[in-house]
């Protein structure tokens, strides 16, 4: 029987999708996935893949996609780290940043037009780096000691892996404040509304029109409440049942997997 609350579904002109969890798990993709997009491009929908991942590049998670047989019109991914490169372009134009991040994303951060400068910066700026070494470490922190303006990608305390979990940047994060006492001034990933603000923007869709889907209440579905957009929990993922019972992060729409809400579409 259709129920009211899924009419909400027919004002939605673009799908901010997380990725592991909620499109794959890993390196399989999770089943119905591709049916989705098919789904999506028949109703001239869009979909934006949003990460909070910024250890690696968008065009990374662009060939990841492709591997797994996503064409376009739906490969366009936002990381929180390019999130982040252009809340700073914003902030801090013409400034130099003190840059904590892996080789592949650095490079991503220089093409965006960031200014690097790991003697004099006036801000810091960090992302999820699996390459940290404590020199990297010890000049993040001399720098903060400056009061300089501090900004993080995301606030994730672990990555999920296939052995379990690895330290995120969130680990950096209280690392940094142990030493320094100091809390990024500005955080830009989910579930915060800088990346879901940008995200708009790239779509140029209206909020209203808009809704992120996700498996993490915390992150994803968070930061829909916090950017005023409709919130779909998928429970392909992190999400069980007594998770979701327990916590008071209430999702608009639940649905077992990504295919379930296309018959709400039409």
């Amino acid at each position: 029987m259709y129920e009211k609350k899924f009419k909400v579904l027919k004002n939605i002109k673009c799908f901010f999708l997380d990725l592991d969890g909620t499109f794959y798990l890993g390196d399989q993709i999770l089943p119905g996935s591709l049916e989705f997009l098919e789904e999506i491009e028949k109703r001239s929908l869009k979909v934006l893949f949003v990460t909070n991942n910024s250890s690696r590049s968008a065009n990374y998670y662009v060939e990841k996609l492709k591997k797994m047989g996503v064409r376009e019109p739906f490969l366009n991914v936002l990381t929180s780290g390019q999130a982040t490169a252009g809340f700073a372009l914003q902030k801090f134009p013409k400034q130099k940043a003190y840059l904590l991040a892996n080789e592949i994303v650095t490079v991503e951060m220089l093409e965006a037009g960031i200014n690097v400068d790991y003697e004099n910066p006036d801000y810091v700026m960090i992302t999820y780096d699996t390459e940290l070494t404590y020199e990297k470490l010890d000049r993040v922190c001399f720098h903060l000691r400056s009061d300089l303006p501090y900004i993080a990608s995301h606030p994730d305390l672990n990555c999920p892996m296939e052995y379990g979990f690895a330290p995120d940047i969130g680990a950096t994060i209280a690392y940094i404040e142990a030493s320094t006492g100091r809390r990024p001034d500005y955080i830009i990933g989910k579930p915060n509304s800088y990346i879901i603000d940008q995200g708009t923007s790239l779509v140029k869709e209206a909020k209203e029109n808009i809704a992120m889907v996700g498996d993490r209440l915390y992150t994803d579905l968070q930061a829909a409440i916090n950017s005023g957009i409709l919130g779909i929990l998928v429970m392909s993922g992190e999400t069980d049942h007594k998770l979701l019972a327990e916590s008071t992060v209430k999702p608009d729409l639940i649905f077992e997997r990504l295919l379930d809400l296309v018959e709400f579409l039409d």
